[in-house]
């Protein structure tokens, strides 16, 4: 059973090595543009669509993000819904990232 959720600080380790995983933010567009951390922009009501649409392979490791960790966690069960069967959600959101940033 792959892991279902991903602390901030293993996020940014991820991040920073070479194993990027595909991330997808599900803030909205304004959001996404004030501050993010890379990734995907596709605003939750919009990630069915993206989903059809997308070449994912469903066993891709995907992180899923958002302000808090309550949008991301919709969008988690949507993909898993749809057959994904590696997604993560970032606990405590961007809000957990940005306070590790803040005290480096």
């Amino acid at each position: 059973m792959s892991k279902t959720k991903i602390s901030a600080t293993e996020l940014l380790e991820l991040i920073n090595s070479d194993k990027q995983p595909v991330m997808i933010d599900v803030r909205e567009k304004i959001e996404y543009h004030t501050y993010n951390i890379g990734g995907i922009n596709v605003p939750l009501a919009q990630l069915a669509d993206y989903i059809e649409d997308a070449d994912h392979n469903k066993n891709d490791e995907i992180v899923v993000v958002c302000k808090a960790g309550l949008r991301s966690r919709t969008a988690q069960v949507l993909l898993q819904q749809q057959g994904y069967t590696n997604v993560m959600n970032l606990t405590g959101g961007l809000i957990a990232i940005q306070k590790i940033n803040n005290s480096l």
